[in-house]
């Protein structure tokens, strides 16, 4: 069987990949262990969201909201919002499981650039230097370390 997938092209077993992790969503409908939220064009750099990130990154999500609401860096406020909003999601998907009981997780953060808005700023002779203000892309996926996930061994190898 081997043999016969080595021989497909690599679009086509992306594809059969991610139709099987649909289909293995669809049938595990009622106990899904993991929900993602994002949130685009946050007007901070990518460079200092990151720096949020790394710090919530794995880490239960009591333990992430606390560390989010008392950091004082003004890209943490947003992160909060979008981790409560992930949490909120998991329970509307998982009605039958009691928040307290589910051992939550934040298993995915990363952060993406957004769009750049660029603007001129005046320099001495005449000049004029380019000022970028960027833009970035949150995601986050929140899981229960308790609940059957995909399995890993499905992912192809690049």
């Amino acid at each position: 069987m081997e043999a016969a997938e080595k021989k497909l092209k690599k679009s086509v077993r992306i594809r059969l990949e991610k139709e099987a992790i649909k289909k293995h969503k669809e049938d595990n409908k009622g106990n899904l262990g993991e929900v993602k939220s994002s949130l685009r064009n946050v007007p901070t750099s990518p460079r200092k969201m990151r720096l949020i990130a790394d710090m919530v990154r794995g880490a239960k999500v009591n333990v992430a909201l606390n560390l989010l609401r008392f950091d004082n860096k003004h890209s943490s406020k947003s992160v909060e919002k979008l981790l409560l909003t992930a949490v909120a999601d998991w329970q509307a998907m998982n009605e039958n499981v009691k928040i307290e009981d589910a051992d939550l997780v934040v298993s995915q953060i990363f952060v993406d650039g957004g769009k750049m808005l660029k603007r001129l700023r005046p320099a001495p002779q005449g000049r004029a230097h380019r000022i970028r203000k960027r833009s970035n892309h949150i995601t986050i996926e929140v899981s229960d370390v308790n609940a059957n996930n995909v399995v890993a061994d499905s992912k192809v190898k690049n």
